[in-house]
């Protein structure tokens, strides 16, 4: 599961002399990292929190690590990354290369660089194989119907089992509450969902 914004308010507060340490995916950071080169998009949250000089950002994109750029485009198959950490579930591209081994360890390879910086929160790239947090595709996104499954991406599935607390650059809810530790003068705002509230997530996955 994803943090709660109280257990985001429950970190320690941080000051200019010891940030607060967070990992993020590389193309969140702005890098051009995304399968096709890109940065996969722009989010006006990443700048603002990455300019605050209570927080210390590192960065790492495992798919890079694995295939390079650009790549074909891994997505979980049969489960979600706790599954392929299991052996129960399997990461293929578009035209149906397993990919699995490449993802496992690149995974790996984020994980050293969090735990090298000692990383107290990490804020994943959502919906991604490697970085999603609370949902992914269920197989190719390509395909004719694109489907979600709930759960971590294979990298923030190693990240969770390995204690560090992940939310997505759509967590908003969550993403507040970091304003509001690492800027004193910074008013949260009440609207503000994390993907699990929004109507989508729960019209999508409703039982």
């Amino acid at each position: 599961m994803t943090p709660t914004t109280q257990q985001i308010l429950d970190l320690r507060t941080p000051t200019l002399e010891d940030p607060l340490r967070i990992f993020t995916s590389a193309c969140l950071a702005g890098q051009p990292v995304g399968v096709d080169g890109s940065t996969n998009g722009t989010y006006a949250i990443m700048p603002r929190l990455m300019a605050l000089p209570r927080l210390k950002f590192c960065w790492f994109c495992p798919e890079a690590f694995s295939f390079g750029v650009p790549r074909n485009t891994p997505d979980c198959h049969g489960g979600n990354g706790f599954d392929v950490w299991d052996g129960t579930a399997r990461v293929y591209d578009e035209t149906g290369v397993d990919m699995t081994e490449g993802m496992m360890t690149g995974a790996k390879a984020a994980l050293e660089v969090a735990q090298e910086n000692e990383v107290e929160l990490a804020v994943m790239m959502s919906i991604s194989g490697a970085c999603g947090s609370d949902v992914i595709y269920r197989g190719s996104r390509f395909a004719e119907e694109k489907q979600y499954q709930q759960g971590p991406g294979v990298t923030t599935a190693l990240f969770m089992r390995a204690g560090i607390p992940v939310i997505s650059q759509r967590d908003f809810r969550a993403l507040e509450a970091l304003l509001s530790k690492a800027d004193p003068s910074h008013v949260s705002d009440p609207a503000a969902r994390d993907n699990v509230e929004t109507e989508w997530y729960q019209t999508y996955f409703a039982t």
